[in-house]
């Protein structure tokens, strides 16, 4: 796979030339002008439609994927073995695809390194999660769907709505700063805020704390937590944090709860000093 099969699927980018004569190459082989801001480089183009959606499904996932694997250790590239397990493809696989992603210029891959987004690439990933986002607290707010079902669902819905129609649904739903899981919803203009990232594995022991984010979405662990009274917004306090044991005893509503650190370390909250 190379660049010219990323550009039939209309993510092959230009620099900016200026506002006349920069055109991208379309998948018929005619042109279209590129959107431009007069003051950097050309935005990176909706993806195509028809026959190369699978090739436009696979590019966001690698891109998603990537931006959320880096964000998760301080900017540092993301590995090939980190990737081939997230997307549950082989390390050659992702190999090709970041060869792919690199020549497009939408990512940054340096063998035995790892691969970070360029500015394109990251725009692109945002874009993706926006959509995500928006679309479990839509199910989860709308058609009542529980925070473990909305995963699954907006992961098949995200690749088929315009942006046209998340921006309505942000709309809809108030302009929300989170999703169900707390995760940050990156807004219109690609910006996304700060989160707390204090882990209940580091919490002190015996302050107020509330569960604000969870990192890990699957299903099974989802419905874990609510069965022990962690669902997003609980509050309770640390009673006890073990390190030589690797375990956390939290209280939730006058009930103990031991956790493996592992389980703790998914699990983000904000903390204010004991009264």
């Amino acid at each position: 796979m190379g660049s010219r099969w990323v550009a039939k699927m209309g993510y092959n980018q230009r620099r900016c030339l200026g506002c006349v004569g920069s055109r991208s190459r379309e998948p018929s082989g005619t042109s279209k002008a590129l959107t431009h801001c007069h003051s950097g480089p050309a935005r990176l183009a909706e993806p195509t439609v028809g026959t190369n959606d699978l090739a436009s499904l696979t590019i966001e996932n690698y891109v998603k994927a990537i931006y959320q694997t880096c964000v998760r250790q301080a900017n540092e590239p993301a590995a090939t073995g980190q990737l081939a397990s997230a997307l549950r493809v082989s390390p050659g696989s992702v190999t090709s695809m970041l060869k792919t992603l690199g020549e497009s210029g939408l990512a940054e891959y340096t063998p035995y390194e790892g691969v970070r987004l360029t500015r394109s690439g990251n725009k692109l990933a945002l874009r993706v999660l926006r959509r995500h986002r928006l679309i479990e607290l839509f199910l989860a707010q709308t058609l009542d769907l529980s925070w473990d079902e909305v995963h699954e669902e907006a992961e098949n819905m995200e690749h088929a709505v315009s942006d046209r129609l998340i921006d309505r649904i942000d709309e809809f739903l108030g302009k929300p700063a989170t999703d169900p899981h707390g995760d940050p919803i990156p807004r219109a203009d690609g910006t996304i805020e700060a989160m707390p990232s204090l882990s209940l594995a580091d919490a002190s022991v015996g302050n107020p704390f509330e569960l604000v984010r969870v990192l890990d979405q699957a299903p099974e662990f989802l419905r874990y937590l609510s069965e022990t009274g962690l669902s997003l917004g609980a509050q309770g306090a640390v009673a006890a944090n073990r390190t030589e044991a690797g375990i956390v005893t939290v209280n939730v509503a006058g009930e103990e709860t031991t956790l493996s650190r592992e389980v703790a370390e998914k699990l983000l909250v904000t903390q204010t000093a004991e009264l």
